[in-house]
Parts: structure tokens; sequence; C-alpha cells
């Protein structure tokens, strides 16, 4: 057994199984000494040379202070944060898979059903993140993972080590327009800005959301599988092969909102407020004249055994794709949870949509009945993955030859009109 299973943290937890590691440390499962609940545990060596574990908590113990004093919704609660011998650690509560294992679980493909339920759920909890003048800055599905027992239909959002403020909690003020920055995040979902070296801002993270839904819809990215003998020149074809790519064409074959979103997205201007409550209704609206059930099931609670031909009432326990062993274990852990749970979860009912508008964008992180119903996120979060700082990232020449959404005020003289667009589903 190694030294770090020996821990006992805070006093209070004993580590057991190793559930992942993110780009930052490792992470368990933590076993409550008195009462056997479980946590997960993140642990990073004192010694490294970026310590991040500490700024990390502080940014979730901040986010789980909702200004109105509710709960908050789809963040998880850091139960202690500390040192223990050689070890940084904070303990959070424990959820299921990521949406990056579940995806992996049903054939790297979701269903448009699918898409639009966690879409709806995303779009909230980027909000919220944004509404306590926080960014990401890493929107990837390994950061977004499902809940457990009576929340195991919410969407999670984890691993703030590359989160940053972009304005003044107070004033607002927002920070100012910068270039020549390292590209932040994961190359694959990182949005044509961030390659190009300018200063993230909103419109960035609901960029990448983009990117991870038409993931989710086509099974891959056309700027995945690129070979480069540097990193460097790896994240110069990914950048390139993404200017390259016109939205029109990376969303073919799929319903139009996906485009409009992306188009939504790059017509932002750099301190911007997106209009969220539009983004959601896009997807609404899409959901609704598909005429999906309003059920809360998704793809990986009807995934079953073939063998076994089962009922397809409730959600089973099924044979993973391909998978690493322990995306499996967890996986199949959380199919058996959902089925314990299954015959207890309340009808559900849609709940209907109202317009958050800029405070009320709070809604997203706040508590809601358990009995929610559609696209209505409740509260945690687990184990998770993080991003790099990949430097390095801009053109090779030093050109910038694409600022999307951006005044040049230098050249232009003036602010271009802002893109008007319909309020869909408002109410």
């Amino acid at each position: 057994m190694s030294y770090a299973t020996d821990l006992r943290v805070g006093g209070k937890w004993r580590l057991g199984r190793r559930i992942g590691a993110g780009s930052f440390g490792d992470i368990y499962i933590g076993i409550t000494i008195h009462t056997n609940e479980e946590v997960a545990v993140k642990l990073e060596n004192t010694k490294t040379k970026h310590p991040q574990l500490i700024y990390e908590s502080k940014i979730y113990r901040y986010l789980n202070i909702s200004p109105n004093g509710q709960a908050v919704v789809g963040i998880p609660r850091v139960r202690w944060y500390g040192c223990e011998g050689e070890y940084n650690i904070m303990t959070i509560d424990l959820l299921g898979p990521s949406l990056e294992d579940l995806f992996n679980f049903c054939h790297r493909r979701f269903s448009l059903k699918t898409v639009l339920m966690l879409a709806d759920q995303m779009i909230q909890r980027i909000e919220y993140v944004h509404s306590r003048s926080f960014l990401h800055r890493d929107i990837k599905p390994d950061n977004f993972l499902m809940g457990l027992g009576k929340e195991a239909n919410i969407v999670y959002i984890i691993d703030f080590g590359l989160a940053k403020k972009y304005r003044d909690h107070k004033t607002h003020v927002h920070i100012p327009y910068r270039e020549n920055k390292n590209l932040t995040g994961t190359a694959r979902y990182a949005s044509i800005n961030t390659h190009l070296g300018i200063e993230q801002c909103r419109r960035d993270d609901l960029e990448s959301l983009g990117f991870v839904l038409m993931y989710f819809n086509r099974g891959s990215l056309p700027w995945q599988g690129l070979r480069a003998a540097t990193k460097k020149q790896k994240y110069q074809k990914i950048s390139d092969r993404k200017v390259s790519t016109s939205i029109n064409e990376l969303c073919k074959n799929y319903p139009s909102e996906f485009a409009t979103y992306l188009r939504y997205c790059r017509s932002l201007r750099f301190d911007d407020r997106p209009d969220y409550a539009y983004l959601r209704g896009l997807f609404r609206d899409l959901y609704l004249r598909e005429g999906f059930a309003d059920d809360c099931i998704f793809d990986w609670t009807l995934m079953r055994n073939q063998e076994a031909g089962g009922s397809s009432s409730g959600p089973v326990v099924v044979q993973a794709g391909p998978m690493f062993p322990m995306q499996q274990a967890r996986v199949q852990e959380y199919q058996a949870n959902l089925a314990v749970q299954h015959a207890q979860l309340p009808e559900m009912t849609r709940h209907p949509n109202q317009d958050p508008g800029y405070a009320a964008g709070l809604n997203a992180g706040t508590s809601m009945p358990q009995n929610q119903a559609l696209f209505q996120g409740a509260p945690v979060t687990g184990a998770d993955a993080g991003g790099m700082d990949m430097s390095g990232a801009r053109r090779a020449d030093g050109a910038n030859p694409m600022r999307i959404g951006d005044v040049r005020k230098e050249t232009t003289g003036q602010a271009r009109p802002r893109m008007r667009l319909p309020s869909i589903g408002r109410r």
C-alpha cells in the first residue's frame, strides 16, 4: 500500500481506491471513519512547482455561497482543505462518472435528446460561474459529472484549477483586452480567439461548450487526431484546422440551432454579457419541436446488455464500449446506483422556463425541488481531470489573422453594431 493510501485526512477520512487523476494530482475515494460516507479526496504534492489546490478550494467555497443564501446547484461542496504529510489535500462531495466516461460507455455517440438535455444544464452551470465573476477556462466533457442518488440526473461542473476572475465582483469592471496570451485550457475545445492569443472572456467558455456539444453529436471533431513533432506544432495544427473549418461545415447534417449557437458566441465582443436565456431557449425549443419525452432519461439509462434482453422501463447495468477499466468500473457503479434509485424517483414534470435576466441568472445556481423536470438542474461534483497551460499556441508568424467578435479601434475608429437576435425561449 502506498504512503498516500495510509494517510488519515483531517482526522476524519481514510483513503480508499484511486478513482482518477487531474493534471495537478490524484483523486481517491475517501471514507468517513465513523459513518462510512464516501467523499472524493484530491491530493497534490506539497513540492509541486505551481501548487493550485488551495486556490481551487477557495473558488469552490466562494461559488458555494449563493448571493441569495440558497443552496447552490451543480457545484460540489468542499468538506475540508489542509496539509497532511507531503500532500495538500481537499475533500469534496463524491459524484458519478464524467460525461466523457459516459460518452465512451455509449459507444462515443449521444442521441439528440441527450445532447439537448445536457446542453441546457451545462449552459446553466456556466452562467452561474460567470454570474459570480469567474471564467472556467477548461470547458470539456471530463469536467462535467453526473450526480448520485436523488441527484443522478443532475450535471455538475468541476475543476476550477484554471479558473480566472474576469471582473470585480462589486463594481463589475471587466478585465482589459489583451493579446499574446498563452493557450490555457484543453486545445481540442479551446475557442479560436484563445488559440490566437486573445485574453479569454465569457464568450470563450460558451464557444468551448459549442465544440463539446458537436463532439457529442458527431463522435469526434475535425481537428482530432492531428500529428506533429512537438506539442507546440500540434496546437498550431489544431488552431489552423479550427480556423479553416466553417461553422456550417462543423454542424452540417445537424439541427441549425447548433450553428446558430456558435455564430452567436462568435458575435459577442470581448466584454459583452451573453444572453444565456436565448441560448438555452434555442435548445429548449428544438427539444419540444422534436417531441422528446419529458422524462429526464439519458442515453446511458437506456443502455442494456443485449444478451439479457430486459425491460426498457428502467436503467440497467450494461457492458461498456471501448473504455479504460477504471472508467468502466465507475460507470457500472453509477448504473447500479441509478437502478436502485430509479423506482424511488418522483414523477418528473416540466418546470416553466424563467427569464433569468442578469442577476436572476443565479437561478442556475440555486436549489430546486427534487422533482424538478426537464432542463432543471440540482446540486454536487466529484473526481476531475484538469487542463493544461499550453504555451506557444499562436500562429507561427506571430500574426492574428482572425479576431472574432472584437473591435480594433485603431483600425476601424468605431465599434461595429451588435448582432440583434430574437429572444427565443423567453416567457
